[in-house]
């Protein structure tokens, strides 16, 4: 079990949740991730059925502005998770969309009006996410 400050509970520690722990505190550390705006496990009902969003950081305006689905590490990014990423973004709308399995890591901007999808060689900070949004 493990502490999660965010959900303010104990939750099993599994391998997902153990990637979900450390991206999320390296987000809050690193790119200056107000720990007040982040949101574990999100429901997002797709297309009727309930799904959950691993982590979800809002901007000072409580909109999404960055999904990111975790997976164990024993798991392979792949077309298949950008693709369940994706579905729960149809539903969020948030401007950057990360995937990682602790070992990998990808991060996208997602342009909405010229319908552009750009790749980052890594996130940015919390408030350039916000001006860039």
């Amino acid at each position: 079990m493990v502490y999660d400050i965010f959900r303010g509970k104990y939750v099993r520690l599994t391998p997902e949740e153990h990637v979900r722990q450390q991206f999320v505190h390296y987000l809050v550390d690193a790119h200056a991730v107000p720990s007040g705006l982040v949101a574990i496990e999100l429901p997002v009902d797709i297309q009727g059925r309930p799904q959950r969003a691993d982590i979800v950081i809002y901007d000072r305006e409580a909109q999404p502005l960055l999904l990111v689905e975790c997976k164990a590490p024993d798991t392979s990014i792949s077309q298949t998770v950008f693709d369940q990423a994706s579905r729960y973004n149809l539903r969020l709308g948030a401007p950057f969309l990360a995937v990682t399995n602790g070992l990998e890591h990808y991060a996208c901007r997602i342009d909405r009006t010229s319908e552009t999808i750009d790749f980052l060689t890594d996130l940015p900070d919390f408030d350039t996410m916000c001006s860039e949004a």
